[in-house]
């Protein structure tokens, strides 16, 4: 067996991965906060009080613009990176993309047997989710003002078709990400600890057979 170690992260990827999951995890839960703050809202019960998540308006409207801020400075630098560095190549669906993804969710399902072939960064399924995070977060970003300044960006408001589907469409998108969140850690911990080890320090470990 022949090991190799090659380079998989660079390392404007793996800031943006690292101060990305925190920022999200904080602005998600003080949107609970401003979601929870609204008595018409509540779900009943005493645990939201112990919890400290009810009627907390002011606190999670400070938390939420704050790490907003970073949120979207964060995207706006990774953005900028992937277009000047081509990035963004290794990102969007190809031709391909839809019927390789197919093939490894076929395989994640153990219906398919045969192992897959190694892409050079991300396969097609990785292509897929990993671009609609990237629009998930625009939408989030524009929603959210949407609903902030309604009357001030009325225009903004109208697009999403108005407050009130403005405030839906970002709560699904807040639910989209929690979800991603869990699909991701589980796919993180079954590729093993190469797979953190290649986010943390951007190298990853190649396994091959030695040839004749």
């Amino acid at each position: 067996m022949k090991i190799q170690i090659q380079k998989k992260h660079l390392l404007m990827t793996r800031w943006n991965h690292w101060v990305n999951f925190p920022v999200l995890m904080i602005m998600i839960w003080s949107g609970f906060l401003i979601y929870w703050s609204y008595p018409a809202y509540l779900i009943p019960g005493e645990w939201l009080d112990q919890m400290g998540m009810s009627y907390q308006l002011a606190r999670g409207m400070g938390w939420h613009f704050v790490f907003g801020i970073l949120f979207v400075t964060n995207g706006v630098l990774y953005v900028t990176y992937c277009l000047y560095s081509g990035h963004w190549r290794n990102l969007v669906p190809n031709r391909y993309s839809f019927k390789e993804a197919w093939q490894v969710l076929l395989h994640d399902l153990k219906i398919r047997r045969s192992p897959l072939k190694k892409p050079l960064l991300y396969n097609g399924a990785q292509r897929i989710i990993y671009s609609s995070v990237i629009v998930m977060a625009l939408v989030a970003v524009l929603s959210g003002f949407a609903i902030y300044k309604p009357t001030q960006l009325s225009g903004l408001t109208f697009l999403f078709g108005g407050y009130q589907a403005a405030r839906w469409i970002h709560h699904l998108i807040s639910l989209a990400f929690i979800l991603f969140f869990i699909v991701h850690l589980i796919q993180v911990f079954r590729s093993g600890w190469n797979a953190i080890r290649a986010m943390i320090t951007g190298w990853e470990k190649i396994e091959s057979e030695d040839s004749l």
